[in-house]
């Protein structure tokens, strides 16, 4: 009996869930179908995964730039090979052009020597061109360049090769045959070669405590046989002659050999001091050969020896240039893009060594200087 009831209120249930929507059964089973179907046009599509992560995307396009920008800047500053002549005259005539100041008119132009002035060796694209060479350059430009009337040589310098002092000194004097006017200005050092280029100027400025002088010609040498000798390393040089290795860092000087370099050191000091009696006519005879034995000396002592014509700094030394150049507020002419050069030189100051083989060679090839070496 319970067995017939189960079944009755089975048959019922499944009757009325078949037909409690109104529809008859092969109605509703039409139905379902169409409602499956629905159900799966309307599912949303699978997401496409990529074979690159959208962080591996970002990267490679940052690089991209970034080797792109160093391209461009490497691509722009770098020397187009040319005629030397012609490089030079074009490169010359494409900065004349841009130095000229914010308003036309007659200026002075402001150059700065910096450190130890040497010729310039550093080969990177973001090299700073700071070298001798560079310096000499720029007072070319200022010497072709009709509206300015006067040169400011900012020194702050120990001093420097023999062959790089002279190079600026001797642009200086064509600067001043072309009629400009030179005032130098020493600032904290202005030692032994940056003594020697303030000589071409027509006057010098100074401050009191600034540190000058130190007239006088140095040539080191290194001896590195016994560190050598420690790690197992022996040079054996090949020369045509006795003499060609002299100076070398890896053997003793011979007696000879010492003797010759001194006569060249000798000869050198000839050339400063006479630089120094050129430029220096007022100095007293016994005051010049006093204080040219290579001592060094204050503004102050320098002032009051003639060998600096005015106690002051940038503000006196512009007001002078500007009076020999009679010109009354002389403005300071300067080239456009100066800023922008010298933020991308600063980022290569900072990315630039020294190899070691660089150093081994400074080592071994001794120089000839004017130099403060304290």
């Amino acid at each position: 009996m319970a067995e017939n009831e189960n079944e009755t209120d089975t048959s019922t249930f499944s009757a009325f869930d078949k037909t409690s929507t109104g529809f008859p059964t092969e109605q509703w089973e039409k139905k379902l179908k169409e409602n499956e179907k629905t159900a799966i046009m309307t599912q949303p599509p699978e997401p496409h995964h990529s074979f690159v992560p959208r962080s591996m995307w970002a990267s490679l396009l940052l690089i991209t730039f970034l080797v792109s920008a160093c391209c461009g800047v490497f691509l722009v500053m770098r020397p187009v090979a040319q005629c030397k002549k012609t490089q030079d005259s074009v490169a010359e005539k494409a900065l004349l052009s841009m130095s000229k100041s914010k308003s036309s008119g007659p200026g002075i132009a402001w150059i700065k020597v910096r450190g130890v002035i040497a010729q310039d060796n550093s080969t990177g694209a973001f090299s700073r061109p700071s070298g001798a060479a560079a310096i000499a350059k720029r007072i070319r430009q200022a010497t072709q360049d009709k509206d300015v009337k006067a040169i400011v040589l900012d020194i702050n310098s120990p001093g420097g090769t023999v062959a790089s002092v002279q190079n600026i000194y001797s642009e200086l004097l064509k600067a001043k045959e072309q009629g400009k006017k030179v005032v130098a200005l020493m600032r904290d050092v202005a030692a032994s070669g940056g003594f020697y280029i303030a000589m071409a100027a027509d006057k010098i400025v100074a401050e009191p405590g600034t540190i000058t002088g130190s007239v006088g010609v140095i040539m080191q040498t290194s001896n590195v046989e016994g560190l050598f000798d420690k790690i197992g390393v022996k040079v054996t040089p090949i020369t045509s002659g006795k003499y060609k290795d002299m100076g070398s860092a890896f053997r003793p000087m011979t007696d000879a050999e010492k003797a010759i370099l001194q006569d060249m050191v000798n000869d050198t000091y000839t050339q400063f001091f006479a630089a120094v009696k050129a430029g220096r006519p007022d100095v007293k005879a016994e005051d010049l050969t006093e204080y040219t034995d290579g001592r060094v000396f204050t503004g102050q002592r320098a002032f009051n020896l003639g060998f600096v014509d005015k106690l002051g700094g940038e503000e006196e030394a512009r007001l002078l240039a500007g009076e020999l150049a009679g010109l009354e507020d002389p403005k300071i002419i300067t080239t456009r893009g100066d800023d922008v050069r010298e933020f991308i030189f600063s980022l290569g100051s900072t990315m630039e060594n020294q190899t070691l083989a660089k150093q081994l060679q400074t080592l071994a090839t001794p120089s000839v200087s004017y130099l403060w070496v304290n």
